[in-house]
C-alpha cells in the first residue's frame, strides 16, 4: 500500500510517499497563491509519483481547524483558500482515491504517539514552540479536538495581565523583547542569536532568556496539572537546543519552591520527529480513519 502524503504550510508544501512503513521520495514546492494552482500542483505530484507507484490514498497535514466529521477546514490560517468549502470531496474526485486531513500540530502529536517519543503512551500533550505556541492534546490515544476545534491552542493562555503564553514562551517573543530593549528593529536579532549573546555575557540577553525559560516552564507546569498527561513533548525549532530540558528542569525546581503542594515535576521530552513529523502523523491519521471506515462497514 502506498500513500501520498502532503504537509501544507504557509510558505511551502512538503510531500512524500509512505510505502513499506517508510517515508520516501521527499520533496517540497512553494505554497501556491490560489486553490486552483494548489490543486493542479498536487495533481501534478500525484501524476509523477504514479508513473511507477500505485497510490491508494492521499493524507494531508494542514493548518486550520480541521472538522473531520463535516470534511471541511474551518477557522483561519496562513493559507486562507483552504477554508470553508468541501475540500475532501473536491480532492477525492480529482485524485480518484480516499483523502484524509488533520491539523498540523495534531499530526505531529500523532507521529510521536505512533512511532516517536510518546510511543506506547495514551495521554500526551504536545507543545509546539514556534512564532507562537500551539499544540495538541491526546487522551486515551485520541486527539481531543474540542467543541470549537481549538483543543491544543495553548498559546491563548493569559500569563500576565496583558501577555499570553505565545507572547512570553517563545524564542521569537524573546528576540522581539531584546530588540525593543536595545532600540533595534524588531527583527534585527533572532532567538538563536539572543541565546548566543546570553552565553557571551550580554546582560539583557540573559534576562530575556531567563524570562523565556520561566514562562515556557510555567506554561508546561500549568498544563501538567490541568490535564495530568503521562508526558509533555516539545516541538518546534527550540526543541533542538541541547540544554533546553536542563533549563526547564531548573525552572520547575523554582516553581515547586512556590507551589510546594505540587508532588512532582512534569515529565518532558523533545519530539523524535522534526521536519517529517507532520507527514508521518498525517499517514497515521489516514490509516486510522481507513480502519474506522472498515469497522463501520462490518
Amino acid at each position: 500500500m502506498a500513500i501520498l502524503v502532503f504537509d501544507i504550510g504557509g510558505t511551502a508544501v512538503k510531500y512524500g510517499v509512505w510505502e513499506n512503513d517508510t517515508l520516501t521520495r521527499k520533496h517540497r514546492f512553494s505554497t501556491p497563491k490560489t486553490w486552483e494552482e494548489m490543486k493542479q500542483t498536487l495533481l501534478q505530484v500525484k501524476k509523477e509519483v504514479e508513473k511507477d507507484t500505485k497510490i491508494d490514498g492521499a493524507a494531508f497535514s494542514s493548518p486550520g481547524a480541521v472538522n473531520q466529521e463535516k470534511r471541511v477546514i474551518e477557522g483561519a490560517s496562513a493559507v486562507p483558500y483552504l477554508h470553508s468549502f468541501p475540500i475532501y470531496a473536491e480532492l477525492e474526485e480529482a485524485f480518484g482515491c480516499p483523502v484524509s486531513f488533520e491539523n498540523d500540530a495534531n499530526s505531529a502529536a500523532l507521529a510521536e504517539i505512533w512511532k516517536g517519543a510518546a510511543r506506547g503512551l495514551k495521554s500526551v500533550l504536545l507543545v509546539v514552540v514556534g512564532s507562537g505556541i500551539g499544540g495538541s492534546i491526546v487522551m486515551n490515544g485520541e486527539v481531543q479536538h474540542g467543541k470549537h476545534l481549538f483543543g491544543g491552542e495553548f498559546g491563548f493562555a493569559l500569563m500576565t495581565e496583558t501577555e499570553t503564553f505565545s507572547d512570553l514562551g517563545t524564542a521569537v517573543g524573546m528576540a522581539r523583547r531584546y530588540c525593543r530593549r536595545k532600540g533595534l528593529a524588531e527583527d534585527a536579532v533572532s532567538g538563536e542569536e539572543v541565546f548566543q549573546l546570553a552565553e557571551e555575557g550580554d546582560a539583557v540577553a540573559q534576562e530575556e532568556a531567563e524570562t523565556f525559560y520561566y514562562y515556557l516552564s510555567k506554561g508546561i507546569f500549568n498544563l501538567q496539572y490541568s490535564f495530568d498527561p503521562e508526558r509533555i513533548l516539545i516541538g518546534g525549532g527550540v526543541s533542538n537546543k541541547p540544554d533546553l530540558l536542563e533549563k526547564l528542569d531548573e525552572q520547575f525546581d523554582k516553581i515547586l519552591d512556590v507551589v510546594q503542594i505540587a508532588p512532582f515535576k512534569p515529565e518532558v521530552a523533545v519530539c523524535t520527529f522534526q521536519n517529517d513529523a507532520n507527514l508521518v502523523g498525517a499517514v497515521y491519521n489516514f490509516l486510522k480513519k481507513r480502519n474506522e471506515r472498515r469497522e463501520n462497514l462490518r
